[in-house]
């Protein structure tokens, strides 16, 4: 196949490239920033697909973040491949500082206190997974359905994240949106002037040569 991988990555290095890509995030943002530039649509169709792409790193919906950013791309007629290179704004050096910015947002909003320190996080995680687990088996066995630590997840991380994320979101990606505009913009009219500047030394070749 065209696009297949020649060298199969084994699990374990497909998670070390995600929490530290090849060549590092560095590189990795320039290929980002690389394939935005010579996307074929006007810079606003671009920007707003960068819009939903960054906003979407602003939800709680992990595992879903391309599909969303797709779905407000469609909606905002946006560019869709955009959209997707956009959700790398979301990575291992930028999830931490969004989830406590959205979480503490969230928990203003509903009026709840929220501490970092306070907050065992991981624990909460790891209760949640349990849960689903355990009453994902519950189908098949005989033990009771216990959806307490779902429930602690939902009301003191899930649910705040959802809302608190909203609104530094829409700043966030509007911030990217009007950035993007005349930097897409000035790189494709430079882009232009080089196609432009490399068809007029091909012509006046072939009417020098003939």
């Amino acid at each position: 196949m065209v696009f297949k991988r020649r060298d199969k990555r084994s699990w374990w290095k497909a998670a070390v490239d995600f929490v530290y890509p090849k060549g590092g995030w560095g590189r990795a943002f320039r290929y980002v920033k690389h394939r935005l530039h010579r996307l074929p649509d006007p810079p606003h169709k671009i920007s707003r697909g960068i819009w939903a792409g960054v906003f979407t790193t602003f939800t709680p919906f992990y595992g879903l973040h391309f599909l969303i950013a797709a779905l407000i791309a469609v909606l905002m007629q946006g560019n869709i491949i955009a959209a997707l290179l956009a959700t790398f704004f979301g990575n291992p050096l930028t999830y931490i500082p969004i989830a406590v910015v959205a979480l503490k947002t969230g928990h203003w909003l509903l009026g709840t206190e929220f501490e970092v320190a306070d907050q065992r996080l991981d624990e909460k995680f790891a209760d949640a997974w349990s849960d689903l687990w355990h009453n994902f088996m519950a189908i098949f066995t005989d033990d009771v359905a216990d959806w307490h630590g779902l429930s602690v997840f939902f009301d003191e991380v899930f649910y705040p994240y959802m809302i608190g994320g909203i609104l530094p979101g829409i700043v966030v990606s509007s911030i990217c949106y009007y950035l993007a505009v005349p930097v897409i913009r000035f790189y494709q009219n430079r882009r232009k002037g080089r196609i432009k500047e490399k068809l007029a030394k091909l012509r006046k070749k072939k009417t020098d040569e003939t």
